[in-house]
């Protein structure tokens, strides 16, 4: 993976953590700093102090999320609202809750207005960064058995990360690492618990398999409420997975006990109403038992709730004016549709490539060869030069000039990450991966700290773009900004003796490449709404880093691109076009990368605001009157 730079931390990041570790027993140390700490370490090649250090940053991050669940619970029944419910009563408990919270957070885990987690410490945690790193540090240390329990919950949680999985299959075959080495260290107990159900159901431990789905649905309920405890509202369950019923809950185990057999199935029902197989086991057991029941209360409650909330999300729409559309929550199997979820925890043996018996995308009509928009703008390749569809490389997108400001505004703006809400690249630990948004130059340059002028120049680029692909590609609709960065990788100094891997692995931008299977399924964690992709090179004085497009087992490469100032590939983002990035082995690669999508509702927010800031520095009234940045916040 390619965390890029080390998190900053200010200080030292010895001299922070040696000040953390100081500090009284009873104040938990910080896990951003013992991250940075611990990336630190690894590129310094010292892996005994990154496992230390990484192993207590995962500690302190669980401690503090239980630690917030508990105070936010615990608020919660301190203050609660009752029935005399007005604006004046509403905030007031807001307010006593909020001030509970931070007496409760400080007395456990020390001042919170002393230290804050950035959102990129935030978004690595949320994505199992951390375990990559740990794979990566215990497999120097010849510990392969630990390797392979980080390699496999970092999989969990990444499944479309190709070269993961083949990591995960090698260890299979080395000697002393067993099944049970294959775990999620970050299982959730309703997780385990329905799991091990599973397993026993498979058994025909039928009994045992009852104990352990209750006890799944118990476990789910508590999951529920610290989820909605930590995040204060309707939550779509990032880091859980919903339990996949499709084991009909436990209308299937419950042998010689038809009262609960029923109540089950009607249960299930609750959720997939009219499902026939299930409607004629209910039908089946009210005539063996002569009498009709209830589905559980527990799952009537939750679903009330959910309805309850949906009614909150409608009206609100109506009066915002918002488009909303109710989703099909509940699958046809039980699971729960979830656009953010992470596959189910599975310990043991498991084929690591990305999952099979997905969804394939309904091929879209292709046209291209439209005008190039600009004057001076030269087309070099089209799709049948480049050995595939929906494919371009054009040249002289912008100047020399241009490339020379922007890789110019890029030392100046860059951060470890893409820069984007701090989302990091987890491709290779052997080059840096720095990157800025259009909103944070244009803040950087509202600022004062690079001129305003190459901010514009970066937010104007990458409309200059934008319009070419949409375009070139003959669009009938209009193309919508989904995802924009200047990014810059770097080949780290001392790293690049006998490198084998890519700088960016082979991978699609809208789905879930599966080599093995020759399939690329269209359904999350991948940005499924993302239709077309660019990338404009500012520079080409590097070693290695050639854009690289392959057939489908993510081997045959059919086509490479070098890059250079002011040339610009761009191609549809599904299965048709696996693409990945050649190791750059020395020199500072740069471009600016853009995804866009033909689905308003997934418009770049970051882009709408950027646009905001425009239009509020191209009016002198609007800047004197209306244009209100505060320096010091973020935009």
């Amino acid at each position: 993976m390619d965390h890029g730079k080390p998190p900053a931390a200010g200080l030292s990041s010895v001299v922070v953590l040696s000040a953390v570790l100081a500090c009284a027993a009873a104040v938990l140390q910080p896990h951003d700093l013992l991250y940075d700490h611990a990336v630190r370490a690894f590129y310094n090649s010292d892996y005994e102090e990154t496992v230390r250090a990484m192993e207590g940053a995962l500690r302190s991050h669980s401690q503090l999320r239980s630690t917030k669940v508990r105070c936010r619970l615990r608020c919660q029944d301190q203050h609660p609202f009752d029935g005399t419910f007005s604006d004046l009563r509403f905030f007031d408990v807001v307010l006593r809750r909020s001030a509970c919270l931070d007496k409760c957070m400080e007395d456990k885990v020390g001042a919170q207005s002393l230290h804050k987690v950035s959102e990129d410490v935030v978004q690595d945690f949320t994505r199992r960064i951390p375990y990559n790193f740990l794979q990566l540090a215990y497999q120097k240390l010849k510990q392969p058995e630990k390797a392979a329990a980080a390699a496999h919950t970092y999989f969990q949680a990444n499944p479309e990360h190709v070269e993961m999985g083949q990591n995960l299959e090698q260890y299979k075959d080395l000697e002393g690492v067993r099944e049970q080495h294959f775990v999620d260290r970050e299982v959730r107990p309703h997780q385990r618990s329905f799991m091990d159900a599973v397993r026993l159901y498979d058994k025909e431990d039928y009994e045992g398999a009852i104990s352990l789905f209750e006890e799944a649905l118990v476990e789910y309920f508590k999951a529920d409420v610290a989820c909605r405890a930590l995040c204060q509202g309707p939550q779509k369950f990032e880091d859980h997975d919903h339990l996949s019923y499709r084991y009909s809950l436990l209308e299937v185990v419950s042998v010689d006990r038809l009262e609960d057999a029923l109540q089950s199935a009607l249960t299930y029902l609750l959720f997939h109403d009219g499902e026939e197989f299930m409607t004629e086991n209910v039908d089946f057991y009210r005539e063996v038992l002569g009498q009709d029941g209830e589905p559980r209360e527990d799952a009537a409650r939750y679903l009330r709730r959910h309805k309850q909330e949906l009614e909150l999300l409608l009206i609100g729409s109506q009066i915002m004016g918002a488009d909303f559309t109710e989703a099909n929550y509940w699958s046809s199997t039980g699971g729960r549709n979830d656009l953010n979820r992470i596959p189910s925890s599975t310990d043991g043996w498991m084929e690591y490539v990305p999952i099979s018996g997905k969804k394939i995308a309904a091929p879209q009509q292709l046209k291209e060869g439209g005008p190039l928009v600009f004057e001076g703008v030269q087309l070099v390749q089209n799709s049948g030069d480049l050995n595939g569809t929906q494919r371009v490389l054009l040249d002289h997108i912008i100047s020399e000039q241009d490339c020379a400001e922007l890789r110019s505004l890029a030392q100046a703006v860059t951060m470890a990450g893409d820069g984007y809400k701090g989302r990091t690249s987890p491709h290779t630990p052997n080059e840096k991966f720095e990157g800025a948004t259009v909103l944070k130059t244009l803040q950087y340059g509202y600022e004062g700290r690079v001129p305003m002028k190459s901010a514009r120049l970066f937010y104007n680029v990458s409309e200059r773009a934008r319009r070419i692909i949409e375009s070139y590609f003959m669009l009938n609709s209009t193309l919508h900004f989904s995802y924009t960065h200047l990014v810059c990788r770097t080949a780290i100094t001392g790293q690049q003796d006998h490198r084998n891997d890519l700088s960016h692995p082979i991978h699609a931008d809208n789905c879930l490449l599966d080599p093995d299977a020759h399939e690329c399924w269209k359904e999350p964690p991948a940005y499924t709404y993302r239709d077309y992709s660019a990338l404009l090179y500012l520079n080409g004085d590097f070693d290695g880093g050639e854009f690289i497009f392959t057939e489908i087992d993510a081997k045959t490469v059919t086509a490479s691109v070098k890059p250079k100032c002011g040339r610009m590939v761009g191609f549809s983002s599904g299965g048709e076009n696996p693409h990945g990035v050649k190791a750059v082995t020395s020199g500072q690669r740069c471009a600016v990368a853009l995804w866009f999508t033909l689905d308003p509702l997934f418009r770049e927010l970051e882009r709408l605001q950027a646009d905001e800031v425009i239009q509020a520095l191209d009016t002198q009234s609007v800047l004197s009157q209306s244009f209100s940045i505060n320096p010091r916040d973020e935009l």
